[in-house]
C-alpha cells in the first residue's frame, strides 16, 4: 500500500519469444504495396478532405463571430466617445443642459432649415420677375460675343443694363 513511482523509459522494450511469428503472404504483400506507394488511398484521401473542410468552416464561422464581437465593441465605443464629446463641448460653453445637446437629428434639421433660406435667396434673385435686367443682360452677352476681339465697342450695351438695375432694387 506505498507509494511506487513509476519508471519511464524512453527506449524500446522487445520481448524474445520462444515461437517464431509467421505473417501470411497477403499480409506481407499489402504491407510491401503500402511502403512503396505512400499515396493514400481515394477513400481516404476524401475522408481527410471532409474532416479538413469540416474543420476550415467550423473555423471561419469563430472568426466571424469574434468579428462580429470587436465590431460591436469598436461601434459602443466610438458611441460612448462621441457622447462624450457632445457632452463636453456643450459643458464647456457655458453649461448649457445635456438635453440641449445637439446630435445628428438636430443638425440635420439645421441643415434643411438653411437649405431653405439658400434656396428663398436664389430666388429673390433670379430676374425671371424683371424682364426688363433679362434683357439688358443678354443684350450685352450678346455684344461681347460678336466683338471678341473688341470688348470696348460694347459700351452702350453696359450702360444701358445698369439703368433697369435702381428700379427692382427699390421694389424689393
Amino acid at each position: 500500500m506505498g507509494y511506487f513511482p513509476v519508471e519511464t523509459d524512453a527506449s524500446p522494450k522487445v520481448i524474445h519469444s520462444g515461437t517464431p511469428v509467421e505473417f501470411s503472404q497477403d499480409v506481407v504483400d499489402y504491407l510491401s504495396d503500402r511502403m512503396a506507394s505512400p499515396e493514400t488511398t481515394p477513400e481516404r484521401q476524401s475522408a481527410l478532405d471532409n474532416h479538413i473542410r469540416s474543420r476550415i468552416q467550423a473555423e471561419i464561422q469563430t472568426l466571424r463571430a469574434e468579428e462580429e464581437k470587436v465590431q460591436q465593441e469598436i461601434q459602443r465605443v466610438l458611441e460612448k466617445e462621441n457622447l462624450g464629446r457632445e457632452v463636453g463641448s456643450t459643458s464647456g460653453d457655458g453649461g448649457v443642459a445635456q438635453d440641449e445637446a445637439k446630435n445628428s437629428a438636430t443638425l440635420i434639421g439645421d441643415l434643411e432649415e438653411i437649405r431653405a433660406k439658400v434656396d428663398r435667396y436664389q430666388s429673390r434673385r433670379q430676374l425671371g420677375d424683371f424682364p426688363s435686367v433679362s434683357e439688358a443682360g443678354e443684350a450685352v452677352v450678346s455684344c461681347y460675343r460678336s466683338n471678341e476681339s473688341t470688348p470696348l465697342e460694347c459700351w452702350k450695351q453696359v450702360a444701358r443694363s445698369r439703368q433697369p438695375w435702381p428700379m427692382p432694387k427699390r421694389n424689393i
